[in-house]
């Protein structure tokens, strides 16, 4: 006869080791697990929950303790978003036009003889217009806040290289390109506008992935608009054609500033890339092995 056998488990209590304050109860701890496993088990007890969070769907008994974390002042994402793409806007507008205390007093208020000026003005202001007019129109967001310091940070990262890059090309002894001339400008021009279109069309295809007012989150696929036909191969094709617009802002200007905020706005969209990319696969078991990041079969 088979000897039936009782498993007794253990019931962990964590406690904070300054305060002595209960931070976790774990119920239904194997006699053999290790410590490692307990802090597994721990990490996955404190993970933080989302709104629409159902309580009978939570690891949970008939008890349940909640743990309140301030996250300290907050402001909306919308303001945060229409102050720091408002900036680079007007920044940029009042070195265009060369207003007082910027340049020599003998150049107050005069326009530069090089039409890629111009053009790269217009470039620059259609770019940040969009950003205003897709957060106010088109953008849903899954969190309504964040931290207030957050609007700081991302002023000073976005006025500052506005400024910077409004500075030199709008500078009287700005020279334009003179390797391919304009060509290069066309060129640069053309790229410029396609990636602007295939931003705008992979940031309406993300929205109709969103019912109003829902934070469900689905796997984005191509649809009948040719732009989104990247998500074949990326999983974030907004950073992509974001890079190749400022890639041919790059190339109009040929202006060392402007390569430069480009350079490290590749690496700041990558991480987010990449951290998007592990969202995905962590949450989809069928999310698509093909697709990469950012840059598809690279990175």
């Amino acid at each position: 006869l088979n000897k039936a056998t009782t498993v007794v488990f253990f019931e962990v209590e964590i406690l904070d080791a300054k305060t002595k304050d209960k931070l976790c109860f774990l119920d239904k701890v194997e006699p053999n697990a290790t410590i490692g496993e307990i802090k597994s088990m721990f990490h996955k007890k404190g993970k933080s929950l989302k709104d629409e969070d159902v309580l009978q769907h939570l690891p949970v008994g008939t008890t349940a303790t909640f743990y309140f974390r301030d996250l300290g002042a907050q402001i909306s994402w919308v303001t945060v978003f229409l102050t720091e793409y408002a900036g680079p806007l007007l920044l940029y507008l009042m070195f265009y036009f060369r207003v007082p205390f910027i340049y020599a007093p003998k150049y107050d208020f005069t326009t530069s003889k090089h039409w890629v000026v111009h053009l790269a003005c217009m470039c620059h202001s259609f770019h940040y217009l969009k950003r205003l007019l897709e957060t106010l129109f088109v953008h849903r967001f899954s969190h309504g806040t964040m931290p207030l310091r957050n609007i700081f940070k991302n002023c000073t990262y976005y006025w500052g290289f506005a400024a910077w890059m409004a500075y030199y090309i709008n500078h009287p002894l700005y020279t334009p390109p003179t390797i391919y001339g304009e060509q290069q400008v066309r060129m640069a021009l053309v790229l410029f506008l396609f990636c602007q279109i295939g931003n705008f069309s992979i940031h309406i295809a993300l929205r109709n992935l969103r019912p109003p007012g829902s934070k469900t989150r689905k796997i984005p696929y191509p649809t009948k608009n040719p732009f989104t036909w990247i998500f074949l191969l990326v999983s974030c094709p907004n950073y992509t054609y974001e890079l190749g617009s400022w890639l041919g802002f790059t190339l109009m200007t040929q202006c060392l500033p402007v390569a430069f905020f480009t350079a490290v706005g590749f690496i700041q969209m990558t991480v987010w890339a990449k951290g998007k990319h592990r969202s995905y696969l962590k949450e989809f078991r069928d999310y698509p092995p093909l697709r990469s990041p950012i840059l598809p079969f690279i990175l």
